[in-house]
């Protein structure tokens, strides 16, 4: 555990300017994703949660798992998530702030606006304004997800797009669209983004792939696919990137484990199983939703809300016609109702939370003490930005938008379809 200097030290120095200036008197230690990355690859062989904060409850447990792990971690919401969810974008960072102060949390945790989905190309407009104001109500790093679009669309978004992300914020891009129906991610395709942005000075942290995840309640044993993602993160290793990987609920935990171990992977995103957890519905060990014989959920009594809350839960779902997998759409009209709930209830919820996270995160995730290396990094940058991890090694030239144009058309044409970018 990193000693009260350092920590004192690493809050002057390692808090970005918009998180200063948001909560000039906080001890909460809110950094840039870019820190939490080092610190993964500092350990090596090692990822960290992205907690989607569905209800602030989650957001208890896990940064108390964090506290327990002494680990640094994220604390994420995704665009779709604010429109079900109390919880968003610009509100994300003071949750944080108040809980981490209110526990007396010290490890690092940084603020990821996960999955800012552009499906069609008038929606990149409106991202002029809504990035910077993200960034302004404490956004520490960012997904430009823009992989619903055809190829080259998705790189000409990143690169307009880019621009609004402070050099020294988190910056994940994506490729191959997660559930989409166009098959996997190739490596092709995830170098033509890449060595496109590379070319105009955009060097992102993470990339996301569709590499067999899914979102949500996980339906098959199939899962992601380590292999692949593993040769596909071989072929970026010159743009120093690393791994996001997306839809983690329900999958093995061996799985995940090679996920840290067998490729650059620094960021799981987890969500489902977290608000499943929280709510006291049986999972299985992997966080998967248990359903009985007529396909509902299984409530545990003795775990989660209480009883006569979920029975209102059920009922409110079965008014609305909602099946499993759109019971996320009780996150916001029950924020409130878990709240109002007895103490112990509530901290039951957290705790469950809690548990399941710490065993991610040091049994699985290998990602316990890295709290104290994103503390390292920290003072030894002596700041809050730990610049870019790649230089440009590509020729501007060769990646005009006409030849990128080109370029996308040899890949072959990806149409957009529908997808599930939550988790």
């Amino acid at each position: 555990m990193a000693s009260q200097k350092d920590f004192e030290r690493a809050l002057a120095l390692g808090r970005p300017p918009t998180i200063a200036r948001l909560f000039p008197h906080s001890k909460a230690l809110i950094v840039s994703g870019k820190v939490i990355d080092r610190a993964m690859i500092k350990k090596g062989k090692a990822m960290t949660i992205a907690a989607n904060a569905r209800n602030s409850i989650v957001i208890r447990g896990v940064l108390q798992a964090a506290q327990r792990a002494n680990a640094a971690i994220i604390l994420e919401i995704a665009k779709s998530e604010a429109g079900y969810c109390l919880i968003n974008m610009w509100n994300l960072a003071r949750y944080a702030d108040t809980i981490c102060n209110e526990l007396g949390i010290t490890v690092p945790v940084a603020i990821h606006a996960d999955h800012f989905g552009l499906k069609k190309q008038p929606e990149v407009a409106k991202a002029h304004t809504d990035i910077p104001s993200m960034f302004d109500a404490g956004i520490t790093s960012i997904a430009i997800d823009a992989s619903h679009m055809p190829d080259d669309l998705n790189l000409m978004a990143n690169l307009e797009l880019s621009r609004h992300i402070p050099a020294w914020a988190g910056y994940e891009t994506e490729v191959g669209e997660i559930k989409g129906k166009e098959g996997l991610s190739t490596p092709e395709e995830a170098l033509f983004l890449i060595r496109g942005l590379n070319a105009h000075g955009v060097f992102p942290d993470w990339i996301a792939l569709n590499n067999g995840t899914t979102h949500g309640i996980e339906a098959t044993d199939s899962g992601i696919d380590v292999d692949l993602t593993r040769r596909i993160h071989e072929a970026l290793a010159p743009y120093g990137i690393s791994g996001a990987q997306h839809g983690t609920s329900g999958n093995h935990y061996e799985r995940l484990k090679r996920i840290a171990e067998e490729t650059r992977t620094t960021k799981a995103n987890v969500a489902t199983a977290l608000q499943m957890i929280s709510w006291g519905v049986k999972v299985n060990e992997f966080g998967n939703a248990v359903l009985d014989a007529d396909k509902n959920f299984i409530k545990l009594s003795d775990q989660g809300v209480t009883d006569e809350l979920w029975a209102e839960m059920v009922a409110y779902a079965q008014s609305k016609s909602l099946k499993a997998g759109d019971y996320k759409n009780l996150n916001l009209p029950f924020e409130n109702k878990l709240l109002a709930q007895p103490r112990e209830i509530r901290e039951r919820m957290a705790k469950g939370v809690e548990d399941f996270v710490y065993d991610l995160l040091v049994k699985w995730f290998n990602a316990s003490d890295t709290a104290d290396l994103a503390i390292e990094a920290i003072l030894e940058k002596g700041s809050y930005d730990m610049g870019p991890k790649a230089s440009r090694i590509e020729d501007p030239s060769e990646w005009t938008k006409e030849k990128i144009a080109e370029k996308a058309a040899r890949l072959g044409k990806r149409q957009a379809s529908g997808g599930n970018f939550d988790d």
